[in-house]
């Protein structure tokens, strides 16, 4: 049995990391789980001893509904780089002082693969001196670039919001006849995922985006103005879909052709990757002389609960249920993964898999579902994706717009 739990959300957030935290929420308190914590603000609100009594608000099933269809993170969130335990133990003395201050028999961290470092490394340090307790890492990113699962909650909804978008934007682009181009720029550092995504804008109503370009391919200049070039002769108004880590076959993203490559955080990324639309739409319009702007998505893409895939919900609400489970039946160092059994009709399952084999590894898009010339997503891309934006969880409105739950 487990007496107490506690459960952090880190890195950045997601449409559906709520579901997550109501699935973890649930099953425990179903188990009979004593105390159920929540870290304000990740490992580093833990180590300032800011938690919160999750009894206290979300003892109701109403407020459990609302947190289900809340964006970002309830908790809050951090991106605190956990040391090598070698190189600061005594961070680690006082992580488990406080552990063991709270009684805590686990821990559940909902996050993406810098939330699983942390996981496996605290794992690996309880099971070296002995320690009890179970540590799960629950995990969520729109990247979809977790390995060992066939994909990641957050990815879903996120993917929904960007086919719907661009569908508006497809429409929009279409209201003059004169030649233009609308390139929009979607998240993603270095896997093409949520770019590759947009395919999904293609339906019976609309041709979808004309170019997909992912970080998986490096950027050519020549021979993408040359086929955008091309594609103005057979149409007029294009819509090019842009990964913001695409970059050039040394390594240097096209945002960084325009600025000095700004900052980097605790786990070494580029802070803020940004201007790569900005960058290709000047391109066209300096090399094509034709009419060109700029879309940036940005942090619509990840926090966009109305338009939310109850797909993805459930799938988020489950991996937290998971956490749970695995915790109460002795598993530790694990990460719970979705299985696909099947696409037609789609069904996953849940299991669990090794931390220490996910932390810090990345699942780009296979070459396979790319087109030969780069520029695009076959139709086993599409056929992946498009399962999971399926069917839709409606907000409560109040007073005209979706009402949330907020410690």
């Amino acid at each position: 049995m487990i007496r107490n739990l506690i459960v952090g959300q880190s890195g950045g957030p997601t449409a559906v990391i709520n579901a997550s935290l109501a699935g973890v929420y649930e099953t425990a308190r179903s188990l009979g789980v004593t105390k159920i914590y929540g870290m304000r603000y990740g490992i580093e609100g833990l180590l300032k001893e800011q938690l919160v009594d999750l009894d206290a608000v979300l003892g109701s099933k109403a407020n459990v509904e609302l947190l289900m269809r809340t964006p970002s993170s309830f908790l809050g969130s951090c991106r605190f780089k956990l040391p090598h335990a070698d190189a600061n133990p005594e961070l680690y003395h006082a992580l488990f002082d406080l552990f063991e201050k709270y009684e805590i028999d686990a821990v559940l961290y909902i996050g993406g693969n810098d939330s699983m470092d942390t996981i496996a490394k605290l794992s690996a340090y309880g099971f070296a001196h002995g320690s009890p307790i179970r540590f799960i890492g629950v995990p969520k990113t729109i990247d979809n670039d977790l390995v060992l699962t066939d994909h990641t909650p957050g990815f879903g909804s996120a993917a929904k919001y960007i086919a719907a978008t661009l569908k508006e934007i497809i429409c929009d682009s279409s209201v003059y006849d004169l030649r233009s181009v609308t390139v929009v720029e979607i998240m993603g550092r270095h896997a093409g995922w949520l770019a590759g995504a947009a395919c999904l804008a293609g339906d019976e109503d609309s041709c979808g985006p004309d170019l997909i370009l992912l970080p998986e391919v490096p950027f050519e200049e020549e021979k993408f103005l040359q086929k955008v070039d091309e594609l103005q002769k057979q149409k007029s108004n294009l819509i090019i879909a842009v990964s913001e880590g695409a970059q050039t076959a040394d390594g240097t993203f096209l945002c960084d052709l325009t600025s000095s490559g700004g900052e980097v955080d605790a786990f070494g990324h580029k802070a803020m990757l940004s201007g790569t639309g900005r960058y290709l739409s000047d391109l066209i319009h300096t090399k094509l002389g034709c009419k060109s702007r700029a879309i940036e998505l940005s942090t619509l893409q990840r926090c966009a609960s109305h338009l939310a895939s109850r797909t993805d919900i459930t799938e988020a609400h489950a991996v937290g249920g998971a956490g749970v489970m695995a915790a109460v039946n002795g598993e530790s160092g694990k990460m719970i993964a979705l299985e696909r059994v099947s696409t037609l009709p789609y069904q996953c399952v849940t299991r669990a898999v090794d931390v220490q084999q996910v932390a810090n590894y990345e699942k780009q898009v296979p070459r396979e579902w790319i087109t030969p010339d780069g520029m695009n997503v076959t139709a086993d891309f599409e056929r992946y994706a498009r399962p999971l934006i399926q069917a839709e969880l409606p907000p409560v409105y109040v007073n005209g717009t979706p009402r949330h739950l907020h410690l």
